[in-house]
């Protein structure tokens, strides 16, 4: 395991953390510590710019004769490449929206266009909502939606019930590729091996997984993965890629005149220009931590892998501090992998319980002392149904990005094992 010192990101932080404007924000005359990345990260200066930017001197929509609008399919065209180059995909792979949940639900109607009757659709109780409700509703079609379990000691998937599920009847199976609620990561590239192995496609959610980990959508061989720009230093929207023939060959929901191109044919109707113009510069952002760790890293999918593996690296050692911390302290229980030799198989988000503290209250009180935590079920309701906790307030969910810090941490680690115990 990489030790802090080692870490080719920690040379970097102070740089770093000067980029993010709200890590100045101030509580009760102290900095506040935002532990909240699960939730949506914070952003750049330089995407605030670029919104600001894009609204004062490009403000139309795309296809026009006047310079504003051509600077709109400027700025559209660098938002596809700039997701493009983050995932390993082409620019006309990738597909904006105003979320993944909205996303996700269009091409889930999409593809439900081939759903018959009998079909099988295989989700996880792992996942966040988004990769589930979606899917959900084809059972309006026919489909017969299957469950895939999860051991609960480590909150991974069970790989062998997965195995189990998949039959020759089914047609999609819908995974996420990291817990959003409790950080595991799932050996997503194994699933596309088994899924195509019965013919069927495979819809990945990607957004807990992107802002941690290099992405390399050729690689996993997976045919759409979805992403949410907020939680990876952009604003709020939503990006799916589609291998290209899924994208050309399947029929989307759209309005008449709409494009039969792609990616237009599945982005009907006027897009977050402002926010596809946050979402390239939020890309560069990463790109230039890239060169910053590495001078060789010149062009710019280079410069985004190399900033991802440093972050990845950077944020293994914060893991590894805050569950040896956690598992210390009286009264916490932690769910998700805690063994420190699999620190590789999560993200550095973990979620506790605390013996006689609601999580709901835990969370109130940390926001207090200017550590922002979130509690409840994250949308990952059938997680929490599993585990025993949904109707009890759910989980304290602990979420770290690269911008935080060791000292951080410790702040954490010290108001809670000062808690005094109860029952």
């Amino acid at each position: 395991m990489m030790s802090l010192e080692s870490s080719r990101l920690l040379p970097h932080l102070g740089w770093i953390r000067a980029q993010f404007p709200a890590l100045s924000k101030m509580v009760h005359g102290r900095p506040a510590v935002f532990m909240d990345a699960p939730g949506g990260t914070q952003v750049p200066q330089r995407v605030m710019d670029a919104m600001t930017d894009y609204l004062i001197h490009a403000n139309a929509n795309t296809h026009g004769a006047f310079v504003t609008s051509r600077r709109t399919d400027d700025m559209y065209r660098a938002a596809h490449a700039g997701i493009a180059d983050l995932l390993g995909c082409d620019a006309d792979e990738v597909v904006f929206g105003g979320n993944m949940t909205t996303l996700t639900f269009a091409m889930s109607r999409a593809i439900g266009r081939e759903i018959r009757d009998g079909d099988e659709i295989v989700v996880t109780c792992l996942d966040h909502d988004a990769n589930v409700a979606p899917w959900l509703a084809l059972e309006e079609k026919g489909a017969v939606v299957r469950t895939v379990d999860i051991d609960v000691k480590g909150c991974t998937l069970d790989m062998h019930d997965m195995q189990r599920t998949l039959t020759s009847r089914t047609r999609i199976v819908a995974v996420g590729w990291a817990s959003n609620a409790v950080g595991t990561i799932t050996d997503v590239r194994e699933v596309v091996r088994l899924a195509h192995a019965v013919g069927a496609l495979v819809y990945v959610d990607a957004v807990h997984y992107v802002p941690h980990q290099p992405v390399d959508v050729r690689d996993l061989d997976c045919d759409f993965l979805a992403c949410s720009p907020y939680k990876f230093f952009g604003p709020h929207t939503g990006a799916v890629y589609g291998k290209r023939a899924h994208l050309m060959r399947l029929k989307p929901y759209k309005v008449r005149p709409c494009s039969e191109a792609i990616p237009d044919r599945w982005e009907s109707g006027t897009q977050n220009h402002e926010g596809m113009a946050g979402v390239a510069a939020g890309i560069e952002y990463l790109a230039e931590l890239g060169r910053r760790v590495s001078r060789d890293a010149l062009r710019r999918r280079m410069a985004v892998t190399v900033a991802m593996e440093a972050i990845r690296e950077y944020e293994a050692t914060l893991s590894r501090r805050l569950i040896e911390g956690l598992l210390k302290i009286p009264g916490v229980t932690i769910y998700g992998l805690t063994d420190l030799g699999r620190v590789a198989e999560r993200t550095p988000t973990v979620s506790i319980r605390m013996s006689g503290y609601p999580p709901l209250d835990l969370a109130e009180d940390l926001g207090e002392r200017r550590i922002f935590v979130w509690s409840g079920n994250f949308y990952a309701q059938n997680l929490t149904q599993r585990l025993g906790v949904e109707s009890d307030g759910g989980l304290l969910r602990i979420g770290l990005a690269h911008y935080n810090t060791m000292e951080e941490i410790e702040q954490l680690l010290d108001l809670l094992q000062a808690l005094p115990l109860r029952p």
